[in-house]
C-alpha cells in the first residue's frame, strides 16, 4: 500500500503535529481527543482510542476516542489484565490481532459500538516502570493492519508516554495535603570556596539559586506587588503559552537532539482545570493575581517536591519555571525589573540534562553544583555547550543572597564571592588573552603530519550537533565518534525512529565528503535513563549498559539502526560502531540486527544505506585474548581508553578514594594497547583512539609510537594536539614506545615518560 506507507512517513517525520496539538488544545481532554484523531488519520484507522491507567483504582479508563461512541469516554474501565487492552498493559507488550473477537481476552462493550471492528492493535505506554496507559487502533476490515502499522504505533506511543504521564500526574493532584516550609536565608558576603572542575571556563556574573524561584518571584511579600488587573492576568497566561511554543520551536532548530515535546509538562499544567482556572477563581474573589499564582503554583511545587519518585520531583521544577514565566509576563511594563536565569551563574543541588539545555538557551554564564557529583553525561553536555561548571561541597552556597557577584574559575575549581576589583581585573586580562576560534582556525592545517612526514588523522568527537561548526572551523578530517546517547539522555522518553532520523540526517549532511562514525546507544553506568524500567543496579558500571542494553531492548535498538540506515541512504560510506563489546558473539548478534534492518527497509521500499561498515569500541579487557577473532569480523576499531583503563585496573575513575590507582601509564594498560593496535594494523583494518589519552600530551607520543594513526578528540583539543604532532619525529617515537613497553613497574614507566617530556 504505497499510499498507506506515505501516511506512516508523514506521522513519523511530522511528529511535531502532536506538539502543535498539545500547544493548541484548550485543555488536557481536548489534547487527547486531537491526538487520537491525528493518529487515526495517519494510520488510516477507523478507530483510535487512548486509555489512561489510574493508580488509585488500578484501572484503565477510556479517556479519548476517535471512532467509538463519545458516551463511552470515562465509562469504560478495565482492570489490569482484563480484555485485550488490560492484557497488553499487564504483559507490557503489544497485542496485534487480525480479528480481535478470536482473542480469548476479547471483551465486548456495548456502549462503545465496536462490534463491527475486527483488526486491532493495542500498544502499552510505560515510562520508567510506571504504567501510563494503552494506545489502540481498530479497523472494520480483518487483517487491515501490518507490521509497519505496529512499528509506527510503538514509536508514537513512546512519544506520547511522557506527555500523557504528565497529564495523569496532574489530573489527580488536588485534594492532597502539603506542608509549607520557608527556607532560611544565610548571606555569604565574601571569600573563596574551592571545588572541583567539571567543565572548564570562566564566568563573572550575579548568582541565582536554581532550586528557588527566579528572582524571588514566588517567595516575595505580596504587599510589594504593584496593582494588577484580572485582564492583565489573562494576557500574561496567553503570553506565556506563546513563549513556550516559540521556545519549543527554538529547541528543535538549535538542538535537534532535544525532545519535540520538551515543554509538555508546562502545557499540561496550563491546561489543567485545577491550575489557571483556580487562579482565575481566586482573582475573581478579590485576590491579587500574583498572590493567586503563588498559592496555586506553591501547592503543585510542594506536592511534587515531597514525592519519593525522582521523576515526579522533577516536575516541581517545571511548575516553578511555568509560574515564574507567568509572573514575569504579569509584571512586564509595570515598572518591575524581572530577570530570569540569563547572564547569571546558577547554583543548584542537582541538574538534569534537560536543565542544562534550558540554561544554555537562557545564556547562563556558569553553574555551581552543590553537595554531590555530576554524572558524566551532564558534565559532557555542559562542556559541549561551553558552560563552565564547578562542583562544591559547601551547602551554604544554596542559601547565598541572590544577586551576589561571583567569579567562577572552572579551570582550577575556584569560586570567588564578591571578588575584589584587582581579582576581577586579573580575570578580565586572562580571559582577553585567549585566542578567538577564528584566529585559532586560521592557524590550523587541513592535514596533520609528523616532522618526518607520517600522516596522522585528527577526527572530532561530537556530543551535540551544535559542535559541528567548531569541528569544521578547526578543520577536523571527519567525525570519529558521534555519541548518540544524548537524544536519549536529555528527554523524558525514548526518541522515536523519526526523531533520531532527523538528528542523524543533519549530522551526515553537514559532513558530506568526510568520514562519520555513529556509535550506537551507550547508556547505563553513570549515564542512566530516568524513564527506563530496568531499575537500580548494585554495580551499574558492570551492569546492563551499552550494547547489553541494546541487545536486551531489541525494539529500541532496531529503531536506532533503522534511523541511521535511512539517514545514510545517499552516502557512499556509512560507519556504525557498537560500544562495550565483550565477546565475539555480541558483535555478531549486533551486526545481524543491522542486516535484519537492511532487509526490512528494503521490503518496505524505504531509502536506506545497503552495506554500512560495522565497527566496535574496544573498552573491555576480554577483547585482548581474542583480538584475532575480532579483526576478522569487524571493519574498523576505536579504543575507548577511559573505560579500558577502568576495567583493566578495576578502578572506579569517579571514586576519589581510589583515583590515584587510575593510571593510564600502568604497564599492563600500555602493553595491552600495543598488542591490540599491532593485531589490527597487521590485519589491514583501521584503529583510532577516542578516550582522553588521545588528547593528553604525555600519551600522544606513545600512541603514535605503537602504530596509532588516527586520534578522535573533542574539537577544543585539536589545535594543541596538531601542534604537538607536527613537532615530533616518528622514528624517535618508536624507540620511545619500545622503552616504555620494556618497563614492568608503574614507577619505571613514569620515569621514562618524564624523561621524554623533559627532553
Amino acid at each position: 500500500m504505497p499510499h498507506k506507507r506515505q501516511e506512516h512517513l508523514d506521522l513519523l517525520c511530522n511528529i511535531g503535529e502532536l506538539a502543535g496539538a498539545l500547544a493548541g488544545s484548550p485543555d488536557i481532554e481536548d489534547f487527547l481527543d486531537e491526538t487520537a484523531a491525528i493518529i487515526a488519520r495517519h494510520i488510516s484507522a477507523d478507530v483510535c482510542s487512548i486509555y489512561i491507567y489510574e493508580e488509585a483504582s488500578s484501572e484503565l479508563v477510556l479517556k479519548a476516542t476517535h471512532g467509538l461512541k463519545a458516551e463511552a469516554v470515562n465509562k469504560i474501565r478495565l482492570k489490569e489484565g482484563e480484555g485485550i487492552v488490560g492484557f497488553a498493559l499487564a504483559e507490557a507488550h503489544a497485542v496485534f490481532e487480525i480479528d480481535a473477537i478470536t482473542n480469548p481476552h476479547f471483551k465486548f462493550f456495548e456502549e462503545a459500538g465496536e462490534e463491527k471492528f475486527h483488526s486491532f492493535i493495542a500498544v502499552p505506554m510505560i515510562r520508567g516502570g510506571h504504567k501510563v496507559g494503552v494506545l489502540t487502533v481498530q479497523h472494520e476490515t480483518s487483517g487491515f493492519f501490518g507490521d509497519s502499522d505496529l512499528r509506527v504505533l510503538r514509536a508514537t506511543a513512546s512519544q506520547l508516554a511522557g506527555a500523557i504521564e504528565n497529564a495523569r500526574l496532574i489530573m489527580g493532584l488536588w485534594g492532597r495535603e502539603d506542608k509549607e516550609e520557608k527556607p532560611e536565608i544565610t548571606e555569604i558576603t565574601s571569600g573563596v570556596i574551592k571545588g572541583e572542575s567539571a567543565s572548564k571556563g570562566f564566568a563573572l556574573a550575579p548568582i541565582m539559586i536554581f532550586h528557588k524561584d527566579m528572582g524571588g518571584l514566588l517567595t516575595r511579600d505580596s504587599s510589594l506587588d504593584p496593582p494588577c488587573s484580572h485582564e492583565r492576568f489573562i494576557e500574561a497566561v496567553s503570553s506565556t503559552e506563546k513563549q513556550l511554543s516559540a521556545l519549543q520551536e527554538s529547541f528543535s532548530e538549535k538542538l535537534p537532539e532535544s525532545a519535540s515535546l520538551i515543554f509538555s509538562a508546562h502545557f499540561m499544567i496550563l491546561k489543567d482545570p485545577s491550575f489557571v482556572p483556580k487562579m482565575d477563581a481566586k482573582i475573581s474573589n478579590g485576590m491579587h493575581p500574583a498572590q493567586a499564582i503563588r498559592e496555586i503554583a506553591g501547592h503543585y511545587i510542594r506536592i511534587f517536591s515531597s514525592s519519593p519518585d525522582a521523576y515526579i520531583r522533577e516536575k516541581a521544577t517545571d511548575v516553578e519555571d511555568l509560574a515564574c514565566r507567568i509572573l514575569r509576563n504579569l509584571f512586564i511594563g509595570r515598572g518591575e525589573r524581572i530577570e530570569g536565569g540569563g547572564h547569571r551563574i546558577i547554583v543548584a543541588r542537582d541538574l538534569f540534562p534537560s536543565d542544562i539545555l534550558k540554561l544554555s538557551t537562557d545564556q547562563v554564564q556558569g553553574v555551581i553544583l552543590v553537595g554531590g557529583g555530576m554524572t558524566s553525561h551532564v558534565s559532557i553536555l555542559a562542556r559541549s555547550l561551553r558552560i563552565p561548571v564547578v562542583i562544591a561541597e559547601n551547602h551554604d552556597l544554596l542559601r547565598i543572597h541572590e544577586g551576589t557577584i561571583v567569579l567562577l574559575d572552572a579551570d582550577n575549581g575556584s569560586i570567588y564571592i564578591n571578588p575584589a576589583d584587582a581579582l576581577i581585573h586579573e580575570y578580565e586580562i586572562r580571559n582577553a588573552t585567549k585566542k578567538t576560534i577564528e584566529a585559532i582556525s586560521d592557524e590550523m592545517h587541513a592535514t596533520t603530519q609528523t616532522v618526518d612526514g607520517v600522516r596522522i588523522r585528527l577526527l572530532a568527537n561530537i556530543n551535540l550537533l551544535s559542535q559541528l561548526d567548531l569541528a569544521k572551523q578547526l578543520k577536523a578530517e571527519g567525525i570519529g565518534l558521534y555519541r548518540t546517547e544524548f537524544p536519549f539522555l536529555i528527554r523524558s522518553t525514548f526518541p522515536t525512529e523519526a526523531e533520531q532520523y532527523i538528528v542523524y540526517k543533519r549530522l551526515l549532511d553537514s559532513m558530506p565528503d568526510k568520514e562519520v562514525t555513529i556509535r550506537t546507544l551507550d547508556v547505563g553506568g553513570d549515564k542512566t535513563l530516568s524513564y527506563s524500567d530496568d531499575g537500580d543496579e548494585v554495580n551499574p558500571e558492570l551492569g546492563l549498559r551499552s550494547i547489553r542494553f541494546s541487545l536486551t531492548h531489541r525494539d529500541i535498538f532496531e529503531q536506532q539502526i533503522r534511523a541511521i540506515l535511512r539517514a545514510g541512504a545517499e552516502r557512499r560510506c556509512l560507519r556504525i560502531m557498537f560500544p562495550m563489546i565483550s565477546s565475539i558473539d555480541e558483535f555478531i548478534e549486533a551486526r545481524q540486527i543491522v542486516s535484519d534492518c537492511v532487509r526490512d527497509l528494503g521490503e518496505e521500499d524505504l531509502a536506506h544505506h545497503h552495506s554500512p561498515e560495522i565497527g566496535m569500541m574496544i573498552e573491555i579487557p576480554s577483547v585482548i585474548e581474542t583480538i584475532d577473532a575480532y579483526v576478522k569480523e569487524a571493519d574498523f576499531f576505536s579504543i575507548g581508553t577511559n573505560d579500558f583503563i577502568q576495567y583493566m585496573l578495576a578502578v572506579d575513575r569517579r571514586n576519589k578514594k581510589v583515583a590515584g590507582y587510575y593510571r593510564a601509564y600502568h604497564p599492563a594498560v600500555l602493553r595491552a594497547l600495543s598488542r591490540i593496535v599491532k593485531a589490527i594494523n597487521e590485519a589491514g583494518k583501521s584503529v583510532s583512539v577516542c578516550g582522553e589519552m588521545a588528547h593528553e600530551p604525555e600519551y600522544i607520543p606513545f600512541l603514535l609510537g605503537i602504530g596509532v594513526k588516527s586520534l578522535s578528540i573533542d574539537p577544543q583539543f585539536m589545535p594543541s594536539v596538531q601542534k604537538q604532532v607536527m613537532s615530533i619525529n616518528m622514528a624517535d617515537l618508536k624507540i620511545f614506545s619500545e622503552g616504555i613497553l620494556a618497563e614492568s613497574s608503574v614507577g619505571g614507566v613514569k620515569k621514562v615518560l618524564d624523561r621524554f617530556l623533559a627532553s
